[in-house]
């Protein structure tokens, strides 16, 4: 017989946790799962258990981590306007809604239902704000459908709310409401006229970046949440790091953006375990419905990584990251050419050096 090594041995360890937790919270749902069960259905003691997950919520999230699968590349052209554009995207998103014929444990976790699992404010705090990322990622999806990639986030939000609406009310009454009829409703939010403009009113009152000449050492490679590919930081372009409490500060650098910047966003969090899990959960159930959709080429150009390590925060001189961080840097040359701390840190960074950094920042 082969000896496993020890990593081999954590990672059976952890594939055993994860399938008997897949069947408790299945069987009894997360409210009634028992971590004591669990260990028991894989033959484990309670402290491998949590040797691996240190709580019930984080080991519920892993589970539903797990059962989103990768997505791959739509093998067709992307639709051709808005409103094919977010019927295909609500019957993708859709899918999830579980059949009459469900048990009604099991149709949360199909769900990926957070119901009851969040009721602490953290944790309501980041899932708000990366419901708000979520909304970004899917605007600048349905911007590359329409001219002059006029701005998308309200109607993005207001997608984004119908289906989750939808989902809520399968979880509380099975079988109720026709899913089609929730895709064709979608559809058809394509001719409202919303008034989207980017206005936000403290832009003005940010002060500008502070220019430097930094050495920058990049770090490891990270997995792309939306892409699925890794990618480097070893280019110019501006590096956010946002902390889960901050999330929606990801648009700041979007739309201050010079043609050509790229743009990545690395999360980070003092949670990795809950707060980072859920939003690995959400951003990559978002992305895996954008990417079974949209071609490449109407992916969005924002890179987001999910810097559990604080690899990231660390090489841009953050030793101490958590939920509340806000700041940025602009890579140039090699070097760190601009770095801004807290709120408005993304715009400053994004405009710092541009002549034209007093424009108004109306995009769409």
């Amino acid at each position: 017989m082969v000896r496993l090594t020890r990593a081999q041995q954590q990672e059976r360890t952890r594939a055993a946790v994860l399938a008997a937790a897949r069947e408790e919270f299945a069987e009894r749902g997360y409210a009634d799962a028992k971590v004591d069960r669990i260990a028991e259905r894989a033959e484990l003691t309670r402290g491998a258990v949590y040797s691996n997950f240190p709580s019930k919520r984080a080991l519920y999230l892993a589970v539903l981590v797990d059962s989103i699968g990768h997505a791959d590349a739509a093998e067709t052209p992307s639709p051709p306007g808005l409103a094919e554009a977010l019927g295909a995207f609500a019957r993708v998103w859709l899918d999830r809604l579980p059949l009459t014929a469900d048990t009604p444990t099991g149709g949360k976790l199909q769900l990926r239902s957070l119901a009851g699992v969040f009721d602490d404010e953290p944790g309501r705090t980041a899932l708000a704000q990366v419901t708000r990322l979520e909304a970004l990622l899917l605007a600048l999806t349905l911007e590359s459908r329409v001219p002059r990639r006029t701005r998308q986030v309200r109607l993005a939000e207001l997608v984004l709310t119908l289906l989750n609406g939808a989902g809520h009310l399968a979880d509380a009454a099975p079988g109720f409401g026709d899913p089609f009829d929730v895709a064709r409703a979608c559809r058809h939010l394509a001719v409202l006229d919303l008034a989207d403009t980017w206005n936000p009113p403290h832009l003005p009152y940010v002060s500008p970046a502070q220019l430097v000449q930094d050495a920058w050492q990049p770090p490891a490679e990270s997995p792309d949440q939306v892409t699925g590919h890794r990618v480097g930081f070893d280019s110019d372009g501006v590096i956010a790091i946002l902390g889960t409490g901050r999330l929606e500060a990801a648009e700041e650098a979007v739309r201050a953006a010079r043609p050509g910047d790229r743009i990545t966003v690395a999360v980070v969090t003092n949670d990795p375990a809950e707060i980072g899990r859920l939003v690995r959960l959400r951003v990559r159930d978002l992305a895996g419905c954008l990417r079974r959709v949209f071609a490449p080429d109407a992916w969005p150009g924002l890179r987001l990584v999910l810097d559990d390590r604080a690899a990231v925060a660390s090489a841009v001189g953050i030793t101490d990251p958590d939920d509340a961080t806000e700041a940025a840097v602009r890579i140039r040359g090699g070097k760190i050419f601009a770095r801004a701390s807290g709120r408005g840190a993304a715009h400053a960074v994004a405009t710092a050096g541009d002549p034209a950094a007093t424009r108004s920042d109306g995009a769409g």
